[in-house]
């Protein structure tokens, strides 16, 4: 009976390592994948590389600490157990910077593009386009609308027949 459980703490002990190399294996896969791709992407001048790289980065971490809490695993000294508790801390904390890092440029990427967006949408306008009878859009000489759409208002009283529904370019965003 001691032989088995010797064997087979042997057996867990080799397992654990060997899981263990291999998911900062992939963590380093991971990070020398991502920070390829974005180096060439950066000589190609593209702008979402900081968002691509942080990714990558935190998943790389997220291999690198699984590989650690395995290690815990096998621990036998308390002072392994302090340094890998310290490790897993420090790896954590960086995940989460890096995770907020990353929410923050989203948010950042979404709210330039609504910026663009509303200065695209206002260029494309003159003061009063697309405007009449005190402000009501007139779909019909809209330049995407759809061919026979009927005015909503003619000579100032409201129409009976609703206008045709007219198709956008792009769905859910006007022009």
């Amino acid at each position: 009976m001691e032989y088995i459980i010797e064997f087979l703490e042997v057996a867990l002990y080799d397992i654990v390592q060997i899981s263990t190399i291999l998911m900062e294996l992939f963590g380093i896969c991971v990070l020398v994948y991502t920070a390829v791709k974005c180096f060439y992407r950066w000589t190609k001048k593209d702008e979402s590389i900081r968002l691509d790289l942080g990714q990558g980065i935190a998943l790389a971490l997220e291999f690198k600490m699984g590989g650690e809490v395995l290690r815990t695993v096998v621990v036998r000294e308390r002072s392994e157990l302090i340094i890998l508790g310290a490790i897993i801390l420090l790896r954590g904390a960086l995940t989460f910077l890096i995770h907020w890092e990353i929410r923050n440029e989203k948010k950042e990427r979404r709210e330039n593009e609504k910026e663009k967006r509303g200065k695209d949408a206002g260029a494309d306008r003159k003061p009063g386009d697309g405007k009449k009878n005190g402000g009501t859009v007139n779909n019909a000489d809209h330049p995407s609308a759809a061919p026979g759409a009927e005015s909503e208002n003619t000579g100032g009283e409201e129409s009976k027949t609703e206008p045709k529904e007219r198709k956008l370019p792009f769905p859910g965003r006007l022009v």
